[in-house]
């Protein structure tokens, strides 16, 4: 049986390649870009604190539509799906500042994370599959950078060390 052709008509295609973002060259990494600057627009407009809610929102709907996908179109994780891209990317600029380097280097490190997959999300990505298994492990890469900003604030705090002088210009 042929593979079906891909059409902007269809509301899962549209959808799960990020307006057809997932279909440039380097998907993963326009998908992510694509997730920062609607991130910027909606900072601008309605505020970061809406990131968190609706990168939870894309999460489940991107779980249904990946999995659309899929039983349409195969494959375990096809790279032309980023709705798992913009549900990460939103979920870790929703813990940074409100600032264009606080968001470059969010989109940098998730990334890394995405494509580095350090344990256990390299572990998870090969035994989840379905649309769950494309949207959990960019949720858990974007998990790793929240950790390490946590970190570098938490640090600043209680011990009273003071690294402005390094993440300063990032708040």
């Amino acid at each position: 049986m042929a593979k079906p052709k891909l059409s902007f008509d269809d509301p899962v295609v549209l959808l799960a390649t990020g307006g057809g973002v997932g279909l440039l060259p380097a998907p993963g990494t326009m998908g992510s870009l694509l997730a920062t600057a609607l991130a910027i627009i909606a900072g601008a407009t309605i505020g970061n604190a809406w990131l968190l809610p609706l990168s939870l929102i894309v999460f489940f709907g991107g779980w249904k539509v990946s999995s659309l996908y899929i039983a349409r179109f195969g494959g375990e994780d096809p790279q032309e799906v980023v709705i798992d891209e913009i549900a990460g990317q939103w979920l870790l600029l929703s813990f940074l500042p409100e600032k264009l380097p606080s968001y470059v280097i969010g989109f940098i490190l998730f990334r890394l994370f995405d494509i580095i997959k350090p344990w256990p999300i390299r572990k998870f990505e090969r035994e989840i599959k379905g649309g769950f298994g494309v949207m959990f492990d960019d949720m858990l890469a974007a998990i790793y950078p929240v950790i390490l900003a946590l970190f570098l604030f938490f640090l600043t705090f209680p011990f009273g060390l003071d690294l402005t002088p390094i993440i300063g210009w990032l708040l």
